[in-house]
């Protein structure tokens, strides 16, 4: 069932069937690397796509699982959760948290569990979309299934 699925995107159904979610991993004829580029795909608002954005903070990577339609502003953001200065991650940085590239990261996959902070303003949509390992590949979920399949802490990221 999942074999038409890259590596990267079965280790995101897996952990997806482990959370009890249902959606189904799509994968789209053109890569959709962009918020932007995965709401016209999939026919959907850019706020309805759920960014997976890998920042480095405290010595660790940190999860910011943003809406399509807004800008992290890290600044306030460390503030909030009381973290020092919270920055991009490298490329580099991205791949060894992940396992995954810039473009594809998805919520859950990952080699080891990353501290991830979830949007409220996704909470808006009845269904959002995230990317599933790869920038091809993406899925369906609720707010509540993304907050329980990542562990995170709900908060304001803009």
């Amino acid at each position: 069932m999942t074999a038409h699925l890259p590596p990267r995107s079965r280790l995101v159904h897996d952990a997806l069937r482990a959370a009890g979610i249902p959606g189904d991993i799509v994968v789209l004829p053109d890569a959709a690397s962009t918020a932007a580029l995965a709401a016209a795909a999939l026919g959907v608002e850019v706020g309805a796509i759920a960014n997976s954005l890998v920042f480095w903070s405290d010595g660790e990577p940190l999860l910011v699982m943003t809406s399509g339609a807004h800008r992290v502003d890290t600044t306030a953001l460390a503030g909030r959760l009381g973290r020092g200065a919270i920055a991009r991650a490298t490329p580099e940085q991205v791949r060894d948290a992940t396992g995954q590239a810039i473009g594809g990261v998805a919520p859950a996959g990952h080699p080891a569990p990353i501290t991830t902070v979830v949007d409220e303003a996704l909470a808006d949509y009845p269904e959002i979309w995230a990317a599933g390992g790869t920038p091809h590949t993406v899925f369906p979920l609720t707010f509540d299934e993304l907050v329980r399949l990542t562990g995170g802490v709900v908060a304001k990221v803009g």
